[in-house]
């Protein structure tokens, strides 16, 4: 069977009994025409089906209205809120957020970049800061503006919006050695290609250092962020000898894992063993006991990643960086070691 023609403007003018100006004014600028001709044509609109050509207007405005974001992974919450937070800004701006997930692979993040840059991508939302020079090359020579989220450094080579990993879990690892814990463990996550997650383990070593413990009884294993791998790790760290009394998780996923695992093999938490996560996603509050945990401003890192690129959108060529802060949330899962 035959498809219908596509509705076009002119059919929608001819449906109104309006110019196609008059049309193009109702979709592009509203406020500018009065309202009885506004509903007439939106009315045309509906009943014809019609649809802006997105390429044409595209082409006149020589932008898009399309905004890429390569995070590391869909398959847990870590990112979720931040880029809902994001999305919302996008839909203000009357913009369209295209979503690839890189798998926490330098290379396949690589190509969705230059994947959404081909495809008309306006800007992008970046995660973290680990990656090749020629990509900011490739982003800079193209004049295509970008946000490194989720991290923050003191440099102008790029436009931050996020926070200090490295600080963050210093204090939280300073939080544990002043209840008395000396025996620490870490679950972190996979430092390939993640400058979160080194810098969140180079954090709990300042914390180490700075308190006069040795730096080479922290027992580090990284992890694929997952409940199951961090029940894994935990069951590691407790087979060995000594056993960590409070062990440091890279985020609030290995640490929801890691206390499942830790009370189906009888120990008790915090009265046995301390555990804590990062990133204070909404699981830390329900779970038994409730998750002490750093909190990460996701929703304000969100909403403020895509102000920011759309300002640089909009001429603003150097974008101020933004340092959110971190803080302890203090909730069960974290007391003073048991005594010996």
């Amino acid at each position: 069977m035959k498809n219908p023609s596509v509705p076009t403007l002119e059919d929608v003018a001819r449906e109104a009994n309006v110019s196609t100006a008059t049309v193009s004014r109702c979709l592009n600028s509203p406020e500018r025409v009065v309202e009885k001709t506004r509903k007439r044509v939106l009315a045309a609109v509906s009943r014809l089906g019609y649809s802006p050509n997105f390429g044409a207007r595209a082409l006149a405005a020589k932008r898009t209205n399309t905004i890429g974001a390569v995070i590391p992974t869909m398959e847990n919450a870590i990112f979720a809120r931040g880029l809902q937070a994001f999305q919302e800004v996008v839909s203000e701006n009357d913009a369209t957020l295209l979503v690839a997930s890189s798998a926490y692979r330098q290379d396949l993040e690589e190509t969705q970049i230059r994947n959404l840059v081909a495809r008309g991508a306006d800007a992008l939302l970046l995660i973290g800061d680990d990656r090749d020079d020629k990509i900011y090359e490739f982003l800079n020579k193209r004049g295509i503006p970008y946000v490194v989220a989720w991290s923050y450094r003191d440099d102008n080579n790029h436009c931050f919006v996020g926070f200090d990993n490295r600080s963050a879990a210093k204090e939280m690892a300073t939080k544990i050695i002043g209840l008395g814990h000396s025996r620490i463990g870490m679950i972190a996550g996979l430092t390939r290609n993640n400058d979160r997650a080194r810098d969140r383990v180079l954090g709990v070593k300042d914390a180490i250092t700075e308190h006069g413990l040795n730096v080479d009884d922290l027992h580090v294993i990284e992890a694929e962020y997952s409940f199951a791998e961090g029940g894994n790790a935990v069951e590691h760290l407790l087979s060995l000898e000594p056993r960590p009394t409070a062990i440091v998780c890279g985020n609030d996923i290995l640490a929801v894992g890691a206390m499942k695992r830790a009370r189906s093999l009888g120990i008790q938490i915090p009265d046995q063993l301390s555990i804590t996560g990062f990133d204070d996603i909404e699981v830390c509050s329900v779970v038994e006991p409730s998750l002490t945990t750093i909190h990460v401003p996701h929703r304000s890192m969100g909403k403020t990643a895509a102000r920011s690129l759309f300002a640089m959108m909009e001429g603003d060529a150097i974008c101020a960086s933004s340092h959110l802060e971190t803080y302890v949330v203090e909730r069960q899962s974290l007391a003073a070691p048991p005594k010996s």
